[in-house]
């Protein structure tokens, strides 16, 4: 494989854009030689600085709120980066939202919150960036006119493991995700590919945040949670947001133009398919 081949040098969408996951893939495509990256999130403030890192890369950022569950946000988010940009080569759908929450204890609401954010987010910022897609050339000849990726979980999996019974509507969200991308990928083809990536573990703020929920249910200290579960990863460490840009840079790339409907795991070795 040659640089070109695993770079993007087009124009990219990233959601959840503000930090964790979305943040390192922001960077990434920008370090990676994209042309420009539209960035989404509920945190304005938080987009805004990934901006400014952006464009201190000498790429061009543009930095926009917006909430993946409400239909006219994503369709105004894509036509804005239309607009600047003149079209979408990449589109990440990476917003999504984690709660640690026994089973039993659920609410149709914090089903409805995880559903609405993980799946139908997904879907409608998908939809809306294939919209635009559709509606341009191929960078070049034979290639896709498009790419979407969406941000599934190990979680979706498999259905057993130690943190199942807190985590159910979150597996259940990511499995979902895993089967729209499927069904994405068949509807859209040749014209746009739709590939998932599912990460393991990640150091984030989210994970922080699993950390101390999920501590406080066992009666365990902060930080132990992460700490027995990152000691059985077989490659011996955590996860970093650059392991999972790696693989979106990958899927983006003109390597991955044959590939499309699948759902990668880069968890260190947790899961094996």
């Amino acid at each position: 494989m040659n640089l070109n081949e695993s770079s993007c040098h087009g124009v990219v969408v990233i959601t959840g854009a503000g930090q964790g996951i979305g943040r390192g893939l922001a960077l990434a495509f920008a370090e990676s030689g994209a042309t420009a990256v539209g960035l989404a999130d509920l945190n304005l403030d938080k987009v805004r600085a990934v901006a400014k890192d952006i464009e201190a890369l000498g790429v061009k950022a543009l930095p926009m709120q917006a909430d993946v569950s409400v239909e006219a946000d994503c369709a105004r988010l894509m036509q804005s980066v239309k607009d600047a940009f003149g079209r979408i080569d990449v589109a990440v759908c990476n917003a999504g939202i984690m709660q640690i929450k026994p089973m039993m204890d659920l609410t149709g609401a914090d089903w409805d919150r995880m559903m609405g954010v993980n799946v139908k987010g997904c879907f409608l910022t998908l939809q809306a960036a294939v919209r635009v897609m559709k509606q341009q050339a191929p960078v070049a000849p034979g290639r896709p006119r498009g790419k979407v990726i969406t941000m599934a979980s190990i979680a979706g999996r498999y259905g057993a493991g130690p943190i199942a019974d807190v985590i159910l509507h979150y597996r259940a969200s990511k499995a979902a995700v895993i089967n729209m991308t499927q069904g994405a990928a068949i509807a859209l083809a040749p014209d746009v590919t739709v590939n998932a990536i599912c990460p393991g573990l990640v150091d984030t703020d989210m994970w922080k945040q699993m950390d101390r929920d999920w501590a406080a249910l066992q009666g365990l200290p902060t930080g132990e949670v992460w700490k027995q579960r990152t000691a059985s990863v077989p490659m011996g460490r955590p996860q970093h947001p650059k392991d999972v840009a790696n693989v979106a840079l990958f899927l983006s790339s003109p390597a991955a133009d044959y590939m499309t409907g699948q759902s990668l795991n880069i968890d260190g070795g947790l899961v094996l398919n």
